[in-house]
């Protein structure tokens, strides 16, 4: 059964398919996961499978962690991530995830953290148009109004202006699964996905 799983993020190539047309792809190496507890919704009020990945040495890792992964195994894990499923029960604390449940044209979603881009202006931030950048102007690349004076005599939250761009949690629906590598656990997928490289993203079906 399905449940998901964490990788890393290797880069991007392109590859041909049958018909000879490209297609952009990324390459993900998955990480050794490894179910670490199991939630029903008579202990935690919900069903899920909480799931251990990025291993660490045993020396590395705070008690309260150690002592929580005393019944998956005793190899030490550096984080954890949950799924949400609908029959916890078919799995097995300690359980080992492998590439076994996935199958090549599959729909994913893929979650991870977009590439920060530091300070933005509202051109670059919300794709909005510039001034004109005739002789005499002098609104080249300002925001424009962000209000009235008197009344509110504020700027309303949420206003679109300047600001960080980038760096936030990014979620990309209906990824395919172009190859899969049991062997190297590398996985293929179609398109861009978040993150520059060596950044981990979670997995999981498109449900």
């Amino acid at each position: 059964m399905f449940i998901g799983l964490f990788a890393k993020k290797l880069g991007m190539t392109q590859i041909f398919d049958k018909s000879g047309t490209i297609v952009p792809v990324t390459l993900l190496k998955m990480e050794e996961c490894r179910v670490s507890q199991i939630k029903t919704n008579a202990t935690d009020s919900y069903n899920a499978i909480q799931v251990a990945y990025t291993p660490r040495k045993i020396n590395k890792i705070t008690k309260p962690q150690l002592g929580h992964l005393k019944k998956s195994g005793e190899k030490g894990f550096k984080s954890f991530g949950e799924f949400r499923i609908a029959d916890p029960q078919d799995f097995k604390v300690g359980q080992s995830i492998t590439l076994d449940a996935f199958e090549i044209g599959q729909k994913v979603r893929v979650t991870g953290k977009s590439i920060g881009k530091g300070f933005a202006g509202n051109q670059k931030r919300h794709n909005f148009s510039r001034g004109p950048m005739t002789h005499g102007s002098k609104n080249h690349r300002l925001p424009g109004s962000i209000g009235a004076g008197s009344t509110p005599g504020r700027v309303y939250p949420g206003k679109k202006m300047a600001g960080r761009l980038g760096g936030q949690t990014t979620t990309i629906k209906n990824s395919e699964i172009i190859f899969l590598n049991q062997e190297e656990q590398i996985l293929v997928l179609k398109g861009s996905l978040p993150g520059k490289n060596n950044t981990l993203l979670k997995v999981q079906s498109k449900n």
